[in-house]
Protein backbone atom coordinates (compact mmCIF):
# COMPACT_ATOMS: atom_id res chain seq x y z
CA UNK A 1 0.00 0.00 0.00
CA UNK A 2 1.21 3.51 -0.84
CA UNK A 3 1.57 5.97 2.04
CA UNK A 4 -0.20 8.58 -0.04
CA UNK A 5 -3.34 6.45 -0.15
CA UNK A 6 -3.61 6.60 3.64
CA UNK A 7 -5.44 9.83 4.44
CA UNK A 8 -5.25 9.85 8.24
CA UNK A 9 -1.84 10.70 9.72
CA UNK A 10 -2.30 8.39 12.71
CA UNK A 11 -3.10 5.43 10.45
CA UNK A 12 -0.11 6.37 8.32
CA UNK A 13 2.05 6.36 11.45
CA UNK A 14 0.67 2.92 12.40
CA UNK A 15 1.52 1.65 8.91
CA UNK A 16 5.12 2.90 9.21
CA UNK A 17 5.33 1.51 12.73
CA UNK A 18 4.41 -1.98 11.51
CA UNK A 19 6.87 -1.76 8.63
CA UNK A 20 9.78 -0.58 10.80
CA UNK A 21 8.98 -2.22 14.12
CA UNK A 22 9.33 1.17 15.85
CA UNK A 23 6.71 2.48 18.28
CA UNK A 24 5.64 5.93 17.03
CA UNK A 25 3.16 6.78 19.78
CA UNK A 26 5.01 9.94 20.87
CA UNK A 27 5.21 11.22 17.30
CA UNK A 28 1.48 10.59 16.85
CA UNK A 29 0.69 12.29 20.15
CA UNK A 30 2.69 15.36 19.19
CA UNK A 31 0.74 15.41 15.93
CA UNK A 32 -2.43 16.13 17.91
CA UNK A 33 -1.03 19.62 18.61
CA UNK A 34 -1.19 20.52 14.92
CA UNK A 35 -4.25 18.46 13.99
CA UNK A 36 -6.67 20.54 11.97
CA UNK A 37 -4.06 23.15 11.09
CA UNK A 38 -2.83 23.79 7.57
CA UNK A 39 0.40 21.82 7.41
CA UNK A 40 2.66 21.66 4.36
CA UNK A 41 4.25 18.27 4.97
CA UNK A 42 3.77 15.24 2.74
CA UNK A 43 3.24 11.75 4.17
CA UNK A 44 2.51 13.30 7.58
CA UNK A 45 2.84 10.88 10.51
CA UNK A 46 2.70 13.33 13.42
CA UNK A 47 5.05 15.98 14.74
CA UNK A 48 8.26 16.49 16.65
CA UNK A 49 8.73 18.89 19.52
CA UNK A 50 11.42 21.45 20.32
CA UNK A 51 11.80 22.80 23.85
CA UNK A 52 11.27 26.56 23.70
CA UNK A 53 12.82 29.06 26.06
CA UNK A 54 12.57 32.83 26.16
CA UNK A 55 15.22 35.51 26.53
CA UNK A 56 14.76 39.16 27.26
CA UNK A 57 13.23 41.59 27.38
CA UNK A 58 15.33 43.56 24.96
CA UNK A 59 14.65 47.22 24.24
CA UNK A 60 14.93 47.99 20.52
CA UNK A 61 15.04 51.31 18.71
CA UNK A 62 14.41 51.42 14.97
CA UNK A 63 16.64 54.22 13.72
CA UNK A 64 14.49 54.80 10.62
CA UNK A 65 11.07 55.14 12.27
CA UNK A 66 12.31 56.04 15.80
CA UNK A 67 9.98 53.33 17.10
CA UNK A 68 11.06 51.90 20.46
CA UNK A 69 9.66 48.68 21.90
CA UNK A 70 10.52 45.85 24.25
CA UNK A 71 10.72 42.40 22.75
CA UNK A 72 10.86 38.96 24.31
CA UNK A 73 12.86 36.50 22.23
CA UNK A 74 11.51 32.95 21.72
CA UNK A 75 14.25 30.37 21.10
CA UNK A 76 13.48 26.73 20.27
CA UNK A 77 16.54 24.61 20.90
CA UNK A 78 17.91 21.46 22.49
CA UNK A 79 21.29 23.10 23.15
CA UNK A 80 21.82 23.73 26.82
CA UNK A 81 23.15 27.17 27.82
CA UNK A 82 22.06 28.90 24.59
CA UNK A 83 18.96 30.61 26.00
CA UNK A 84 20.81 31.49 29.20
CA UNK A 85 23.63 33.04 27.20
CA UNK A 86 21.33 35.14 25.02
CA UNK A 87 19.40 36.17 28.12
CA UNK A 88 22.58 37.36 29.84
CA UNK A 89 23.43 39.45 26.79
CA UNK A 90 19.91 40.90 26.85
CA UNK A 91 20.29 41.87 30.52
CA UNK A 92 23.56 43.65 29.82
CA UNK A 93 22.21 45.53 26.83
CA UNK A 94 18.93 46.42 28.58
CA UNK A 95 20.84 47.91 31.49
CA UNK A 96 22.92 49.90 29.01
CA UNK A 97 19.74 51.30 27.43
CA UNK A 98 18.70 49.88 24.08
CA UNK A 99 19.81 48.17 20.91
CA UNK A 100 19.70 50.43 17.88
CA UNK A 101 18.63 48.58 14.74
CA UNK A 102 18.46 49.36 11.05
CA UNK A 103 17.01 47.23 8.26
CA UNK A 104 17.15 47.33 4.46
CA UNK A 105 14.84 45.29 2.26
CA UNK A 106 16.91 43.56 -0.44
CA UNK A 107 14.22 41.20 -1.70
CA UNK A 108 13.91 37.46 -2.06
CA UNK A 109 15.87 36.23 -5.07
CA UNK A 110 15.41 33.56 -7.69
CA UNK A 111 17.93 33.21 -10.52
CA UNK A 112 17.10 31.10 -13.57
CA UNK A 113 19.93 30.10 -15.88
CA UNK A 114 19.59 30.37 -19.67
CA UNK A 115 21.83 28.87 -22.35
CA UNK A 116 22.96 30.85 -25.42
CA UNK A 117 25.12 29.95 -28.39
CA UNK A 118 27.85 32.44 -27.59
CA UNK A 119 28.75 36.04 -26.84
CA UNK A 120 26.78 37.59 -29.71
CA UNK A 121 23.51 36.02 -28.59
CA UNK A 122 24.36 36.70 -24.93
CA UNK A 123 24.76 40.42 -25.61
CA UNK A 124 21.47 40.52 -27.50
CA UNK A 125 19.80 38.66 -24.62
CA UNK A 126 21.15 41.16 -22.10
CA UNK A 127 19.59 44.06 -24.07
CA UNK A 128 16.40 42.07 -24.54
CA UNK A 129 15.99 41.71 -20.76
CA UNK A 130 16.42 45.48 -20.30
CA UNK A 131 13.74 46.20 -22.89
CA UNK A 132 11.23 43.74 -21.42
CA UNK A 133 11.74 44.49 -17.72
CA UNK A 134 8.49 46.46 -17.32
CA UNK A 135 6.61 43.57 -18.86
CA UNK A 136 8.30 41.18 -16.42
CA UNK A 137 6.88 43.35 -13.62
CA UNK A 138 3.37 42.87 -15.04
CA UNK A 139 3.86 39.11 -15.28
CA UNK A 140 5.00 39.07 -11.64
CA UNK A 141 1.93 41.03 -10.50
CA UNK A 142 -0.32 38.60 -12.36
CA UNK A 143 0.93 35.71 -10.20
CA UNK A 144 0.18 37.42 -6.86
CA UNK A 145 -1.23 40.73 -5.70
CA UNK A 146 1.34 40.61 -2.87
CA UNK A 147 4.44 40.26 -5.05
CA UNK A 148 6.48 42.94 -6.85
CA UNK A 149 9.51 42.54 -9.06
CA UNK A 150 12.11 45.06 -7.88
CA UNK A 151 15.11 44.56 -10.18
CA UNK A 152 17.47 41.95 -11.59
CA UNK A 153 21.19 41.28 -11.98
CA UNK A 154 22.69 39.75 -15.10
CA UNK A 155 25.81 37.58 -15.04
CA UNK A 156 27.36 36.00 -18.13
CA UNK A 157 29.49 32.86 -18.08
CA UNK A 158 29.34 31.61 -21.71
CA UNK A 159 27.30 29.75 -22.74
CA UNK A 160 25.22 30.41 -19.62
CA UNK A 161 23.35 33.58 -18.66
CA UNK A 162 22.23 33.95 -15.05
CA UNK A 163 19.37 36.34 -14.29
CA UNK A 164 18.97 37.09 -10.57
CA UNK A 165 15.47 38.48 -9.98
CA UNK A 166 14.75 40.40 -6.75
CA UNK A 167 11.14 40.29 -5.48
CA UNK A 168 9.28 42.07 -2.70
CA UNK A 169 6.90 39.44 -1.22
CA UNK A 170 5.11 41.82 1.17
CA UNK A 171 4.56 40.08 4.54
CA UNK A 172 5.71 36.61 3.48
CA UNK A 173 9.24 35.25 3.24
CA UNK A 174 8.24 34.62 -0.36
CA UNK A 175 10.53 31.94 -1.76
CA UNK A 176 7.68 29.94 -3.32
CA UNK A 177 6.08 33.13 -4.66
CA UNK A 178 9.37 34.12 -6.29
CA UNK A 179 9.75 30.69 -7.88
CA UNK A 180 6.23 30.74 -9.35
CA UNK A 181 6.70 34.26 -10.75
CA UNK A 182 10.11 33.36 -12.18
CA UNK A 183 8.63 30.35 -13.94
CA UNK A 184 5.99 32.55 -15.58
CA UNK A 185 8.65 35.02 -16.70
CA UNK A 186 10.73 32.16 -18.10
CA UNK A 187 7.78 30.87 -20.13
CA UNK A 188 7.35 34.31 -21.66
CA UNK A 189 11.08 34.70 -22.39
CA UNK A 190 11.36 31.32 -24.09
CA UNK A 191 8.35 32.01 -26.31
CA UNK A 192 9.21 35.65 -27.04
CA UNK A 193 13.00 35.45 -27.49
CA UNK A 194 13.71 31.83 -28.34
CA UNK A 195 16.35 31.61 -25.61
CA UNK A 196 15.89 28.44 -23.60
CA UNK A 197 16.02 28.14 -19.83
CA UNK A 198 18.11 25.33 -18.36
CA UNK A 199 16.73 25.61 -14.83
CA UNK A 200 14.44 27.94 -12.87
CA UNK A 201 17.22 28.02 -10.26
CA UNK A 202 20.79 28.33 -11.46
CA UNK A 203 22.29 28.65 -7.95
CA UNK A 204 22.95 32.35 -8.55
CA UNK A 205 19.99 33.05 -6.23
CA UNK A 206 21.87 31.96 -3.88
CA UNK A 207 19.27 29.98 -1.93
CA UNK A 208 20.20 28.06 1.23
CA UNK A 209 23.92 27.90 0.47
CA UNK A 210 26.91 29.82 1.88
CA UNK A 211 27.88 32.50 -0.61
CA UNK A 212 29.96 35.64 -0.88
CA UNK A 213 27.28 37.01 -3.22
CA UNK A 214 24.76 37.02 -0.36
CA UNK A 215 27.43 38.15 2.09
CA UNK A 216 28.26 41.24 0.03
CA UNK A 217 24.95 42.16 -1.63
CA UNK A 218 22.37 40.69 0.69
CA UNK A 219 19.24 38.60 0.37
CA UNK A 220 15.84 39.04 2.00
CA UNK A 221 16.74 41.70 4.55
CA UNK A 222 20.06 43.25 5.47
CA UNK A 223 20.03 44.14 9.18
CA UNK A 224 22.40 45.97 11.53
CA UNK A 225 22.32 46.32 15.31
CA UNK A 226 24.55 48.17 17.78
CA UNK A 227 24.87 48.86 21.50
CA UNK A 228 27.32 50.58 23.82
CA UNK A 229 28.02 49.22 27.29
CA UNK A 230 29.85 50.96 30.10
CA UNK A 231 32.76 49.32 31.87
CA UNK A 232 30.63 48.92 35.02
CA UNK A 233 27.95 46.94 33.11
CA UNK A 234 30.59 44.77 31.45
CA UNK A 235 32.15 43.96 34.81
CA UNK A 236 28.87 43.51 36.71
CA UNK A 237 26.91 41.36 34.23
CA UNK A 238 29.44 39.98 31.75
CA UNK A 239 32.23 39.67 34.34
CA UNK A 240 34.83 41.05 31.92
CA UNK A 241 36.37 44.34 30.85
CA UNK A 242 35.69 45.92 27.41
CA UNK A 243 39.28 45.51 26.21
CA UNK A 244 39.18 41.78 27.04
CA UNK A 245 36.11 41.25 24.83
CA UNK A 246 37.80 43.16 22.03
CA UNK A 247 40.94 40.99 22.22
CA UNK A 248 38.98 37.73 21.96
CA UNK A 249 36.78 39.19 19.20
CA UNK A 250 39.87 40.12 17.19
CA UNK A 251 41.62 36.77 17.65
CA UNK A 252 38.50 34.62 17.10
CA UNK A 253 35.97 36.42 14.93
CA UNK A 254 38.41 38.28 12.70
CA UNK A 255 41.80 36.54 12.53
CA UNK A 256 40.46 33.03 13.13
CA UNK A 257 37.68 33.43 10.57
CA UNK A 258 40.11 34.85 7.98
CA UNK A 259 42.67 32.07 8.47
CA UNK A 260 39.97 29.39 8.17
CA UNK A 261 38.30 30.90 5.10
CA UNK A 262 35.00 31.30 6.93
CA UNK A 263 32.12 33.16 5.25
CA UNK A 264 30.97 34.33 8.66
CA UNK A 265 33.15 36.60 10.79
CA UNK A 266 31.17 35.90 13.93
CA UNK A 267 31.12 33.72 17.02
CA UNK A 268 27.83 31.83 16.63
CA UNK A 269 25.17 33.64 14.59
CA UNK A 270 23.75 30.28 13.43
CA UNK A 271 22.93 29.20 16.99
CA UNK A 272 20.58 32.11 17.58
CA UNK A 273 19.21 32.22 14.03
CA UNK A 274 18.31 28.51 14.01
CA UNK A 275 16.62 28.67 17.42
CA UNK A 276 14.70 31.83 16.50
CA UNK A 277 13.65 30.38 13.13
CA UNK A 278 12.45 27.15 14.75
CA UNK A 279 10.42 29.10 17.30
CA UNK A 280 8.77 31.47 14.81
CA UNK A 281 8.06 29.06 11.94
CA UNK A 282 10.71 30.20 9.47
CA UNK A 283 12.38 27.92 6.91
CA UNK A 284 15.21 26.34 8.90
CA UNK A 285 17.40 25.88 5.84
CA UNK A 286 17.74 29.67 5.61
CA UNK A 287 19.90 29.44 8.73
CA UNK A 288 22.68 29.10 6.14
CA UNK A 289 22.19 32.69 4.98
CA UNK A 290 21.63 33.75 8.58
CA UNK A 291 25.02 32.38 9.60
CA UNK A 292 26.74 34.94 7.38
CA UNK A 293 27.75 38.28 8.78
CA UNK A 294 30.19 40.10 11.01
CA UNK A 295 30.57 41.20 14.60
CA UNK A 296 32.50 44.34 15.53
CA UNK A 297 33.92 45.32 18.92
CA UNK A 298 35.71 48.54 19.82
CA UNK A 299 36.74 50.19 23.07
CA UNK A 300 35.60 53.82 23.22
CA UNK A 301 37.02 55.50 26.27
CA UNK A 302 36.09 53.00 28.98
CA UNK A 303 32.98 51.73 27.16
CA UNK A 304 32.47 48.87 24.75
CA UNK A 305 30.92 49.61 21.35
CA UNK A 306 29.47 46.39 19.92
CA UNK A 307 27.69 45.81 16.61
CA UNK A 308 26.58 43.02 14.29
CA UNK A 309 25.69 42.87 10.60
CA UNK A 310 23.32 40.27 9.16
CA UNK A 311 23.39 40.58 5.36
CA UNK A 312 20.87 37.90 4.40
CA UNK A 313 17.89 37.41 6.72
CA UNK A 314 15.02 35.45 5.16
CA UNK A 315 11.92 35.86 7.34
CA UNK A 316 8.17 36.36 7.02
CA UNK A 317 5.15 36.77 9.28
CA UNK A 318 2.62 35.06 7.01
CA UNK A 319 2.72 31.80 5.06
CA UNK A 320 4.72 28.62 5.55
CA UNK A 321 5.32 27.50 9.12
CA UNK A 322 4.18 30.86 10.52
CA UNK A 323 0.59 29.64 10.13
CA UNK A 324 0.99 27.11 12.94
CA UNK A 325 -0.59 28.36 16.16
CA UNK A 326 2.51 27.88 18.32
CA UNK A 327 4.60 29.81 15.80
CA UNK A 328 2.07 32.63 15.67
CA UNK A 329 2.18 32.96 19.43
CA UNK A 330 5.98 33.11 19.32
CA UNK A 331 5.92 35.85 16.67
CA UNK A 332 3.39 37.85 18.69
CA UNK A 333 5.66 37.53 21.73
CA UNK A 334 8.33 39.53 19.89
CA UNK A 335 5.98 42.44 19.20
CA UNK A 336 6.80 42.19 15.48
CA UNK A 337 4.02 43.14 13.07
CA UNK A 338 6.06 42.92 9.86
CA UNK A 339 8.97 40.87 8.50
CA UNK A 340 11.15 43.97 8.94
CA UNK A 341 10.28 44.07 12.65
CA UNK A 342 10.99 40.37 13.03
CA UNK A 343 14.39 40.82 11.38
CA UNK A 344 15.17 43.63 13.84
CA UNK A 345 14.29 41.44 16.83
CA UNK A 346 16.50 38.70 15.43
CA UNK A 347 19.35 41.20 15.05
CA UNK A 348 18.98 42.22 18.69
CA UNK A 349 18.99 38.58 19.76
CA UNK A 350 22.09 37.82 17.69
CA UNK A 351 23.92 40.82 19.14
CA UNK A 352 23.05 39.71 22.68
CA UNK A 353 24.14 36.14 22.01
CA UNK A 354 27.43 37.23 20.44
CA UNK A 355 28.21 39.56 23.31
CA UNK A 356 27.54 36.92 25.95
CA UNK A 357 29.52 34.16 24.24
CA UNK A 358 32.59 36.35 23.74
CA UNK A 359 32.43 37.32 27.41
CA UNK A 360 32.19 33.64 28.34
CA UNK A 361 35.27 32.88 26.24
CA UNK A 362 37.14 35.66 28.03
CA UNK A 363 36.11 34.17 31.39
CA UNK A 364 36.99 30.65 30.30
CA UNK A 365 33.53 29.57 31.46
CA UNK A 366 32.17 28.07 28.20
CA UNK A 367 32.99 24.47 29.06
CA UNK A 368 31.86 24.85 32.69
CA UNK A 369 28.54 26.38 31.60
CA UNK A 370 27.85 23.54 29.19
CA UNK A 371 28.79 21.01 31.84
CA UNK A 372 26.18 22.59 34.12
CA UNK A 373 23.37 23.34 31.64
CA UNK A 374 24.04 21.22 28.59
CA UNK A 375 24.56 17.69 29.88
Amino acid sequence: MSLRRIKNYKKRADFVSKKTGVNLDQIKRAGELIEGEQVHCENLIGATLFPMGVAGPLKLEDLASKKVWKAYIPLATTEGALVASVNRGCRAVLKAGRVKVLVEKIGVTRAPVFKVKGLVQADKFRHYLEERFEHFKKITASTSSHLRLLRYDFSLHPPFCYVRFYFDPDQAMGMNMATIASQKIIEFIEKDSGVKCVSVSGNFCVDKKPSFLNFLYGRGFRVWAEAELSISICKEILKVRPEEIRKVWNAKNMAGSAFSGSLGFNAHFANIVAAFFAATGQDLAHTVEGSLGTTFAEVRGESLYFSISLPAVMVGVVGGGTKLKTKREAIEMTGAKTPEDLAKVLAGAVLSGELSLLASLVEGSLAKTHMKLGR
